[in-house]
């Protein structure tokens, strides 16, 4: 029988096969689930996470205004000011099997004007 989440996590087993996170190049990953949006930064060779940021993050309580985009805006360019008071520059981008529009480009595109390198 199959699961609906099956296709999303092929996926996302056939992208980490390939991308891996290194203490130069952390893995920034981006998990969205229909209400909040996720990023953490995760050096796979230590195992540690060196940043996060969600929708849920006291930086962003009472900010509200607009849609569900703008708020992935926001959890990117707070992801971004946390990797650079961690020291990170230069990170490896990882969709998690969501495709690359929407909420996930709007993240990635609020962390790179940020000053984070992709």
């Amino acid at each position: 029988m199959s699961n609906k989440l099956d296709p999303r996590l092929k996926r996302k087993d056939r992208i980490r096969r390939k991308i891996s996170g290194t203490t130069e190049r952390p893995r920034l990953s981006v998990y969205k689930s229909l209400k909040h949006i996720y990023a953490q930064v995760v050096d796979d060779t230590t195992g540690r996470t060196l940043a996060f940021a969600s929708s849920l993050s006291k930086e962003l309580k009472g900010n509200d205004e607009g849609d569900k985009k703008a708020e992935a805006k926001r959890v990117g360019a707070l992801i971004a000011q946390k990797c650079k008071a961690a020291n990170v520059g230069a990170v490896v981008f990882d969709r998690n099997g969501f495709p690359y529009h929407g909420r996930i480009a709007a993240v990635a595109d609020a962390a790179r004007e940020g000053g984070l390198k992709f």
